[in-house]
């Protein structure tokens, strides 16, 4: 096989194999290793896609003889060192790769999108193909901005359209009955635009329990968005427009938008932000593939066209530790180099031998060969080289990580290009003109960078690229379950938490925290049950010495703008974008979530979740201790959380946002006092309550004039509205029918 053959090879005769699939199971084997059928329909299958390219110069008959003569031994050397890396738990791919591969389904993608076009065929079709991707084990994400909006006409029937939220329905029932993979329940992000007329409802679709939970749901917005909201002289106008005229339907308040947004997030951890201008700002297939990205799969870290998917894969980072003479840990490398290079070649491997659910997906998958080579176990990591996640140290050693996973990647994709050929697509992407989708080698000075990316964009000019994007942070949440790792670039959300069964209670510590306890002589379930109790987490008790406070931080132990730094700081060097929850606790407000969407935009996120701990009915995970509390002390934000605002941020408006969250919150380093924490109020009762576009809508209405004290919230000072019979704070969530 060579890229550069041009020899037609007779396609009807590898066929004609299909029909004897099971006469070859397990009848050949390379080195050790036997084929079974469904590998034996996957050889043929490549081989009559390579051969309609011209890159078949023997005939299929001719290929079988060869592997039963033992011709391909030396590629056992190869399977068993992809083994290895999967045995070991250095690397892993996604999940339907590890259920589907060398089995009947054959379909190892995680990720798909598919289009949502205005009319009743395309949208039955798109219907279809999401169920056999559900069938197949994957998940989809699709935007829903060019239906029509609720109360349109449509012509056809002298009807009027029932707008976009109807339709997720009809995928939402769907996911209900089909599982993915015959083994569970599908996925789905549905995003809509901030300019489409039915905005506001789609915001708040998920404020009320039942509704969409097969969904994620995220607002799309472009730059024009965020310039309404910043530029004084727009005067916060923002216009919705019919995406089937594209004529102005009305002008809304844009900070009324963005604040529904966030009262909705505040209460129900949805919606998302996905910025379509960060994600197209670098992308180097705006015109090979005639526009911008304009969805993302399930989580929101892999955007993809229409009908398009990708193959994730993540390194546990937590393995690739060596032990020092003096006992303590030091980061491998060089080991990392190679296995970033062996994992990039894998994952383009799964591209040739994924059987596809969909034809058109097939095509166009193959068109920009992208693929998601990411991380887990960072957490782990850190507490083994015992750095605080959020400290100058963590995020200078993230900064590395992230430039390594993404330059060997991409080096190691030229150098897979230039045996076999670049993704066909190249010629047509601003590849050719030395255009890369990773921000931190145009927006980070060259003498931070730490290799050589302008050399890697000339051997790209020259030999091409193997894969359009290499790497995406996934969420890795079965993925590190199965490595026993921390999830992603997260930080661990409890060092300790208790389950209770009929037959006792269990304490489940972290494999690395509870090393420590025991070489401290520490451990016992007096200590256990004072760490569950303490929201999983060590800070503030007395009984643990404040290093390992300071090094063994949790999710709720580090700062929401700590948390968008994180992100931040990888995302410079992720070519796709990364899926990260910025965890609040319960009682922060609705402003805060808001200056952390605006935040995340100009720190260059390509999306952004935010969740505040209790806003969802049914959570993941729980702490159960019968008498959790906190010891007390809220987060605040790191020096270097501080000090990467101040150098990076200028925009006024995001600044003075920052400024009325950071007003009541004391200075300290985190860094020089260890184990110190701030006291916070007590978390109000949450109120139950309706959000609506039009109570937000009146709370910047009313702003505007003069306030009595009457009209102020007792808990904020900010200004009260009237919802449903009660004084409401929009800020806090404060509610005179609940307070009082």
């Amino acid at each position: 096989m060579s890229k550069d053959t041009n020899q037609a090879a007779d396609i009807s005769e590898a066929e004609k194999y299909y029909k004897k699939m099971n006469d070859f199971d397990l009848k050949l084997k390379i080195d050790n290793y036997y084929l079974n059928k469904f590998h034996f329909e996957a050889i043929i299958r490549h081989y009559c896609e390579l051969a309609r390219a011209g890159h078949m110069k023997i005939g299929f008959k001719e290929l079988l003889k060869l592997i039963a003569e033992g011709t391909f031994v030396a590629y056992g050397e190869k399977i068993k060192e992809y083994y290895n890396l999967m045995i070991s738990r250095d690397f892993l791919p996604n999940t339907p790769t590890l259920m589907n591969a060398g089995a009947g389904l054959g379909q190892l993608s995680a990720c798909f999108v598919l289009n949502m076009p205005d009319d009743m065929q395309g949208i039955m079709e798109s219907s279809t193909d999401a169920a056999m991707i559900f069938k197949s084990g994957g998940g989809v994400g699709i935007n829903y901005s060019d239906l029509r909006p609720e109360g349109d006409i449509v012509a056809s029937t002298s009807g009027v359209a029932s707008g976009p939220t109807s339709f997720m329905r009809i995928i939402d029932t769907i996911t209900d009955v089909v599982k993915q993979g015959g083994k569970r329940r599908g996925a789905n992000m549905g995003i809509l635009e901030a300019w489409h007329p039915d905005i506001e409802k789609f915001v708040t679709a998920k404020t009320k329990p039942g509704i969409f939970e097969n969904f994620n749901v995220s607002v799309g917005v472009w730059d024009d968005f965020w310039q309404s909201l910043i530029d004084r002289n727009k005067s916060g106008k923002y216009t919705l427009r019919n995406p089937r005229t594209h004529e102005a339907i009305k002008q809304i308040d844009s900070h009324a938008l963005i604040d529904l947004i966030s009262l909705s997030a505040w209460k129900s951890a949805e919606p998302g932000i996905i910025f379509f201008d960060n994600i197209n700002k670098y992308n180097p297939c705006l015109t090979a593939k005639g526009g911008p990205l304009r969805a993302t799969n399930p989580c929101g870290e892999q955007s993809l066209y229409p009908n398009e998917s990708c193959n994730l894969g993540s390194i546990n980072l937590a393995n690739f530790v060596k032990r020092k003479a003096d006992g303590r840990y030091e980061f491998d490398w060089q080991r990392y180099e190679q296995t970033i290079r062996k994992a990039s070649r894998f994952l383009d491997n799964v591209i040739d031998v994924n059987k596809y659910p969909v034809d058109k997906i097939d095509i166009n998958t193959k068109l920009t060969r992208r693929i998601g080579l990411g991380i887990m176990g960072l957490a782990d990591l850190l507490f083994l080289l015992r750095i605080p996640y959020n400290s100058s140290e963590g995020y200078e050693f993230m900064n590395k990580l992230a430039e390594a996973m993404s330059y060997y990647s991409m080096e190691e994709s030229v150098a897979i290009a230039k045996a076999r050929g670049p993704f066909p697509l190249i010629q047509k992407t601003d590849y050719i003109n030395g255009k890369i989708p990773v921000a931190g080698y145009y927006e980070l000075p060259r003498e931070a960078h730490s290799y050589d990316w302008s050399s890697l964009i000339e051997k790209i000019k020259k030999h091409g690229i193997r894969n359009s994007w290499t790497s995406t942070i996934a969420p890795t949440g079965t993925l590190s379950m199965i490595a026993d790792t921390s999830n992603g670039i997260e930080p661990i959300f409890a060092v300790v938490f208790e389950k209770r069964v009929t037959v006792g209670r269990f304490f489940y510590t972290n494999r690395i925290f509870e090393t420590v306890l025991r070489e401290n002589s520490l451990y016992d379930d007096e200590i256990l049950g004072k760490v569950a109790n303490n929201y999983g987490s060590a800070h503030g008790l007395v009984e643990i010495p404040g290093w390992i406070q300071k090094v063994f931080v949790t999710a709720i132990d580090i700062h929401w703008t700590d948390h968008l730094i994180a992100q931040a700081i990888w995302q410079k060097w992720i070519s796709n974008a990364i899926a990260k929850t910025i965890n609040m606790p319960g009682d922060i407000t609705a402003e805060d979530v808001k200056c952390a969407y605006l935040l995340s935009h100009d720190l260059g996120l390509k999306g952004v979740t935010v969740y505040r701990d209790g806003s969802r009915h049914e959570q993941v995970l729980h702490f159960t201790g019968e008498n959790k509390k906190q010891e007390g002390f809220g987060a605040v934000p790191s020096q270097y959380a501080r000090r990467y605002i101040r150098e990076n941020i200028s925009e006024s408006h995001i600044l003075k946002a920052l400024e009325k969250i950071y007003k009541d919150i004391q200075s300290y380093d985190p860094e020089e006092r260890e184990g110190t924490k701030i006291l916070r109020p007590e978390s109000q009762q949450i109120p139950t309550i309706e959000i609506t576009a039009e109570s937000v809508q009146a709370h910047h209405l009313n702003s505007r004039e003069l306030i009595s004290p009457e009209e102020l919230c007792p808990s904020c000072t900010s200004k009260l509205i009237m919802t449903e019979g009660c004084d409401m704070c929009i800020e806090c969530g404060y509610s005179s029918c609940v307070s009082g």
